[in-house]
């Protein structure tokens, strides 16, 4: 299956300039998305934090974009995404 690829603005947010999303291996079906963060983040049982990504994305009109846990974070660490999968669309900006 050939994929169609498509154009995304990608607008930093503070000053913390990471890399662009991208696919880790060849295969993957998704882009590993990383945490903005200046300082570590240490949690309480059970207590719950949000966790910037540093950009926004501007997605074509007709698409959609997920953010979705990593499998080896939630089982072993408990680390998800509370709204999974979270949805952004082309309406969002």
């Amino acid at each position: 299956m050939v994929l169609e690829k498509i154009k995304v603005k990608v607008v930093y947010f503070g000053k913390n300039e990471l890399p662009i999303p991208e696919y880790k291996s060849d295969g993957a079906s998704g882009l590993d998305l990383m945490a903005a963060l200046g300082d570590p983040v240490i949690l309480d049982p059970f207590e719950r934090v949000l966790i910037p990504t540093g950009i926004g994305i501007e997605l074509p009109e007709g698409y959609e974009g997920q953010v979705r846990p990593r499998s080896g974070l939630a089982v072993k660490h408990g680390i998800t995404v509370l709204n999974s999968p979270g949805t952004i669309d082309s309406l969002v900006r």
